[in-house]
């Protein structure tokens, strides 16, 4: 196998499950793609603005063993794929919990957990300024579920209680992808704009920069479903 598909090979593997069983009648996932395209657009962009910025500033930077060449200004075409793809199979998981567990609920506690979730991420990107993935990753994190609640009648829709637990279900995908990425390695960090703790491989940050661009994902996703619903 040529080694410069790497990355491109892992996102088709991920990708696979997920695709396939889109046709399942049950979750019929493929009926709620005209949500969910629309929906990916925004976060993607944004992703792939702070992505350029950062490989430009050296935060991280792609092994160009494992990637095959093509590049969008300074990002490997998969990494633009992975704002998609990433998003695709996170948002078919929360689509699943969804349909197998209807009597989950916006539950109070929830929405407490959430909203203390961001007053951590907060505190703490402001403590560690300085580095830059920590403090983008969980101020803009923060700045998102503060928006979330303070414009609650305008994302009524909604759900922390299931999103939470769908996103505690991704994150086991999610790790064992970016576990790949970060073992071979494809991606390489710059530890000092990071907290320096790893969980495996993956810094400890990874964990919530995927949680912002499912949570962006998921809120967009919701609301267009709602506004094509209204008379």
């Amino acid at each position: 196998m040529n080694q410069h598909y790497t990355y491109f090979l892992i996102l088709a593997a991920s990708l696979a499950g997920p695709l396939a069983l889109s046709f399942d009648k049950k979750v019929a996932f493929y009926k709620k793609w005209k949500y969910l395209f629309p929906a990916m657009w925004i976060p993607a962009a944004l992703y792939i603005v702070w992505d350029i910025y950062f490989t430009g500033k050296g935060v991280w930077h792609f092994n160009e063993n494992y990637i095959t060449g093509i590049k969008l200004y300074n990002l490997p075409i998969e990494e633009v794929l992975f704002f998609f793809i990433v998003p695709y199979c996170c948002v078919f998981i929360y689509e699943c919990i969804r349909c197998y567990f209807p009597n989950l609920k916006n539950k109070y506690t929830a929405d407490v957990i959430l909203m203390a979730l961001g007053l951590i991420l907060w505190m703490t990107g402001i403590v560690f300024y300085q580095k830059y993935y920590t403090s983008w990753t969980f101020i803009l994190n923060a700045v998102f579920i503060t928006t979330i609640y303070c414009c609650r009648n305008y994302f009524k829709t909604f759900d922390a209680t299931s999103f939470l637990v769908s996103y505690c279900i991704m994150l086991i995908p999610f790790l064992i992808v970016n576990g790949f990425l970060t073992a071979i390695p494809v991606v390489l960090y710059n530890d000092a704009e990071n907290l320096g703790f790893r969980i495996y491989t993956i810094p400890f940050e990874d964990t919530f920069y995927g949680m912002l661009l499912i949570l962006m994902t998921v809120v967009i996703y919701e609301k267009l479903k709602a506004e094509s619903s209204k008379p």
